[in-house]
């Protein structure tokens, strides 16, 4: 099955949040990592099939709009991302989010 990733960043940590609510609600998406890019800039990383991963997306970019004072920094979806993407960047799925799967 084609899987893809997808990518959201934002200034401070509530829309991050909404954005990663949205996006676990919205698709059959697993939320594989999180962090803080730099500055009070925050990023969310989903996975999972295609469509659901752009359909999730679409939803968590909505999210982010309709928070109170969110910044939407950048967005970006990875379909079929290759083998050493996955190897090099922390977008994997891992033992402690497999179970979401």
């Amino acid at each position: 099955m084609p899987v893809a990733v997808g990518v959201i960043q934002t200034l401070g940590f509530p829309p991050v949040l909404a954005a990663a609510d949205a996006m676990v609600k919205a698709g059959r998406v697993t939320l594989v990592q999180y962090g803080l890019a730099e500055s009070a800039q925050f990023f969310v990383a989903i996975r999972g099939p295609v469509s659901e991963v752009r359909q999730a997306m679409e939803a968590g970019v909505e999210a982010v709009n309709k928070t109170h004072g969110a910044e939407l920094l950048t967005h970006y979806i990875v379909p079929n991302p290759p083998e050493n993407l996955e190897i090099v960047l922390p977008i994997n799925y891992t033992a402690k989010v497999d179970k979401y799967r």
